[in-house]
This record gives C-alpha cells, sequence and structure tokens, in this order.
C-alpha cells in the first residue's frame, strides 16, 4: 500500500524527486525505528482551540520515543551524533536521555471558506510542516545540556492538508478550501544547543528555579534565548533536564517531562525571552518563495508557559498553555502564539 502512495506522488516542480524520496523516507524508514526497545513512549497533541481560535497555528501532532538511563545506557542517535562535539565529555555521572520525535505541525489563515486566501502579510499562509528530531541530554546533579538536530519538509509532502481536511470532516469544522496556496517544497532542518542550570531548591526539595539558554540554526526556525522555569511538587529532581524542551517549537516543549518519574505530580509556570530571526512559517520559503511577503512580526519576543504534571504507575499526563510572545502587538500574530499542549506518555515495559 505505501509502495502505491508513493508511486502516486507527483510533486510539481525541480524539487520533485527530492521531495518524493523524503517523504517517503519521513512516513516510512523513519518510523521503523519506534520498533527499537525504548523506556517510555508519549503522544502529544498542540492546538489553539484550547485559545478559542482555528488559525494561525492551528495545531501538530507529535509522537515520541524514549530511551532513559533505567535500565541501560543509551546511545546517542545518527543525527544528533553531527552535534556531539559541542557537549561536554560523557561522564558515568551523568544521567543521559535520548529522545526522538516525528511530528507535524500546520498553519492556516482565518477564513477557511476562501479558496485564494489573502497571502502575507495580509494573513498566515497555509503551510504544513512534517519533521523528524532527535535529541540527546546530559543531566548531571545541576545543569544539564541538550542538543537537537532536526530533518523535515513543508508543502504538499507534508501531508498537512490531507490530516486537517480529514479531522474536520470527523468533528464537523469548516472544511479549509485554500490549500492549493500552501508554502512550495523544501525540505527544511534546524539545529539546536541548549544548557540548563537547577539554581534554586526549596530545604524540603518541594519547590526549584530552573535557568536556560538555547539557541537554533535552520531554515526551520533560527533563534538565540533564555528562559526561567518555576516547579512545585514531587520527585523534581529525577526530570528537570526535560524542561530543555521549552525553548523548542519543532517539538512539543514538555513530550519528555514524565521521564523517570514515578506516581507523583507537580505543577510549572515559566517565562522565556527570545530573539527570533526566521521561522519558514512566518516567512515564507527559504527558496523559491515567488517574492511571497513574511508576515509582520516582532522578532523579539517574551512568552510564558503554565502547566501541570501527573503521573501514576506507568503512565503520566501533561497540560500546558503557552502564549509565545505576550507583548505581540499585531492582534493576528496572537493566533500563531497561543496554543495548548495535550500530551499522554507510557512506560513500554
Amino acid at each position: 500500500m505505501m509502495d502505491n502512495l508513493i508511486k502516486n506522488i507527483k510533486p510539481p516542480g525541480k524539487l520533485k524527486h527530492v521531495t518524493r524520496l523524503f517523504a517517503c523516507l519521513l512516513v516510512t524508514v523513519v518510523p521503523l525505528s519506534v520498533l527499537a526497545e525504548t523506556d517510555w513512549s508519549s503522544f502529544s497533541i498542540d492546538n489553539d482551540v484550547f485559545y478559542g481560535s482555528d488559525d494561525g497555528y492551528t495545531g501538530g501532532f507529535y509522537y515520541s520515543w524514549i530511551d532513559t538511563p533505567e535500565n541501560n545506557r543509551p546511545e546517542i542517535g545518527l543525527l544528533a551524533k553531527a552535534m556531539r562535539w559541542s557537549l561536554s565529555d560523557r561522564d558515568l555521572a551523568a544521567d543521559e536521555y535520548s529522545i526522538k520525535t516525528i511530528g507535524q505541525a500546520a498553519v492556516t489563515p482565518d477564513d477557511l471558506d476562501e479558496k485564494h486566501p489573502p497571502l502575507p502579510p495580509d494573513d498566515f499562509p497555509y503551510g504544513g510542516l512534517l519533521f523528524y528530531s532527535d535529541t540527546w541530554l546530559q543531566a548531571y546533579a545541576q545543569q544539564a545540556e541538550k542538543i537537537d538536530v532536526t530533518i523535515g519538509i513543508v508543502g504538499e509532502y507534508s501531508f498537512a492538508e490531507e490530516l486537517q481536511k480529514g479531522l474536520h470532516t470527523v468533528i464537523g469544522a469548516t472544511d479549509p478550501k485554500g490549500w492549493d496556496t500552501q508554502l512550495n517544497d523544501e525540505v527544511v532542518f534546524q539545529l539546536s544547543r541548549g544548557h540548563m542550570w537547577r539554581s534554586w531548591v526549596s530545604a524540603n526539595g518541594s519547590s526549584d528555579l530552573l535557568l536556560s539558554g538555547d539557541a537554533a540554526l535552520g531554515t526551520i526556525s533560527s533563534s538565540v534565548g533564555v528562559a526561567a522555569m518555576y516547579r512545585f511538587g514531587e520527585q523534581l529532581e529525577r526530570n528537570y533536564a526535560t524542561a530543555l524542551q521549552i525553548t523548542s517549537r519543532a517539538a512539543n516543549p514538555i513530550s519528555a517531562g514524565p521521564i523517570s518519574v514515578q506516581s507523583g505530580w507537580y505543577y510549572f509556570a515559566g517565562v522565556n525571552a527570545t530573539y527570533l530571526a526566521n521561522q519558514i512559517f512566518l516567512d515564507g520559503n527559504t527558496f523559491d518563495n515567488d517574492d511571497q511577503e513574511s508576515m509582520d512580526y516582532d522578532h523579539e519576543m517574551i512568552g510564558a508557559t503554565v502547566g501541570a504534571v501527573y503521573s501514576w504507575q506507568n503512565w503520566a499526563l501533561t497540560f500546558a498553555l503557552t502564549d509565545m510572545n505576550l507583548i505581540e502587538s499585531n492582534d493576528r500574530m496572537d493566533d500563531y502564539n497561543q496554543y495548548g499542549s495535550l500530551t499522554l506518555a507510557w512506560r513500554n515495559d
């Protein structure tokens, strides 16, 4: 069946062979690695319905499989090895985590009934991103390091059109009619490097303060930022390093939150300051963009997120609300910056 699907792909333009091959790799070869033995899996949903809208960053779906130090020492992923040089030397005292994610995200304009919607900067474009992300964390007693390599594709072969139309049919929502105007096909990437410090812990260990810095470079987005997060709850020392995911937009911010947490709970609230140099949904295609204009957005951003994690036995549930830019002066950009996230994680053994 998959062979027939790939044969029926008829991409336009100069990238047809590249996009066909890349789509095949993402939907067939990459997911096969899910079958490898891992300690945890998680499924995350981002959606702007939590803020009462259905445009801008309209939503995303993310599946992650996670190796932890619970049973054996994890092995660094193939893509993450490309940035291994930037980390401290591997130390037996460090807890290590390998997190691999395949996901899809979508952006849409305000009027889904319009077959030829206004183009940027008057409104958001239709755009989808299908990606694979390889993340490696090294956690010490009071600090942690992260590297992340993401590859993906935007355009027709992100399959965002098919997913959104199918979902809207099931729930009886408006049929989005303008996907023929979506971003052009393009293979995209992003490299990310982060560092976190557990800078303060309460006397009884029920509260802590995490400080972090992160930088990303790529055609998906490029940015530098700093963040602070306060947490209150149980067993905080066991999973603070996964909060480094908070600065990543390509992967759900808290998809790895339940790692190594036994039955328990905690609440979190964080703020971040980011300079966003480029973002493909806001700036349009990096190449072959037909002189399409970008959205009018502030590159300097102040964001916030609040949420809670509850775990029991071999399961964990996380919910978070995020606003990527509290000071955005463009009302249209609010629809891009605000979304909710729901994550269910489970232990595989």
